[in-house]
């Protein structure tokens, strides 16, 4: 065989950690130059960023669709990242659903789409009920607050730091946008005493959830990370992906998602 991917087992090699993204899902007639046959038709996706920097981090990323049962996923996962996209939709936190546009997420990808949060919450609850390592990014951090009882800022007011940044992919952010951690987290373990990061969102976490704390803030009090004290469980309010110099956040989650890896089948892994 020349090229691409051997099938061949190699049988003392250690089984590399299958980590799962969340990503949207949206009609293929908003993809410009998409053939006009296919445009009703619903794709999936991910950005691309967190598979490779997934792969470079030594683990083995997959998407994971609204379709597939949570509590079959994590018979099958090492670790799960829930990513970041569209606001939570606020009837599942108490808030005010007459912000709520009429308009459905697969010809809108930036309305709230109810099937992605009825989905991550169930995965989140899934994933912590089978102790798997779980990284929760920017609207993921507020997946994982509010499927635990938490609630959200609606809409953050200006101040001294912008938390919506103009510029695009990749970026360290803002030199205000400056995130403290507590000594002793998790958090702190994996980004240090202080870190520079990026920033795009309006919402942030109001109320922590049940079992979460709250272990990163900027100078102006917004949470940048929870955690799940002595549980392999962070939220970051940033994007790990798109930092320009990598933060470690994907980094820990693969190396956390090791301990989690599933023991070959012999039966299903044999070839020929």
């Amino acid at each position: 065989m020349t090229g691409g991917y051997s099938s061949t087992l190699v049988e003392d090699s250690p089984r590399k950690p299958l980590i799962g993204l969340t990503g949207r899902r949206f009609r293929m007639g908003l993809i410009e130059g998409a053939h006009p046959g296919y445009g009703e038709r619903l794709t999936d996706s991910f950005f691309t960023d967190f598979a490779s920097r997934i792969t470079l981090a030594g683990g083995v990323p997959v998407m994971l669709p609204y379709d597939a049962a949570p509590d079959d996923l994590c018979t099958w996962l090492s670790g799960v990242v829930i990513t970041g996209g569209q606001d939570v939709h606020p009837g599942y936190w108490g808030g005010d659903e007459s912000v709520v546009k009429d308009i459905a997420p697969e010809s809108d990808p930036n309305v709230h789409d109810p099937h992605r949060d009825e989905f991550e919450t169930a995965m989140v609850r899934a994933a912590l009920s089978a102790g798997l390592p779980l990284l929760g990014v920017c609207r993921g951090l507020q997946v994982l607050n509010v499927a635990l009882g938490g609630t959200l800022v609606p809409d953050l007011p200006s101040g001294p730091v912008r938390h919506l940044m103009e510029t695009g992919p990749l970026s360290d952010g803002d030199p205000e946008h400056v995130v403290d951690f507590e000594p002793g987290s998790l958090a702190h373990s994996v980004f240090g005493d202080r870190l520079r990061t990026n920033s795009w969102h309006h919402q942030a976490v109001a109320t922590c959830g049940r079992d979460l704390v709250v272990t990163g803030r900027t100078s102006d009090g917004v949470v940048e990370s929870v955690e799940s004290p002595g549980s392999d469980v962070l939220g970051v309010q940033w994007h790990p992906e798109w930092m320009e110099t990598s933060d470690g956040a994907l980094e820990w989650i693969v190396r956390a998602a090791s301990a989690h890896v599933h023991p070959r089948d012999e039966a299903r892994d044999r070839v020929g």
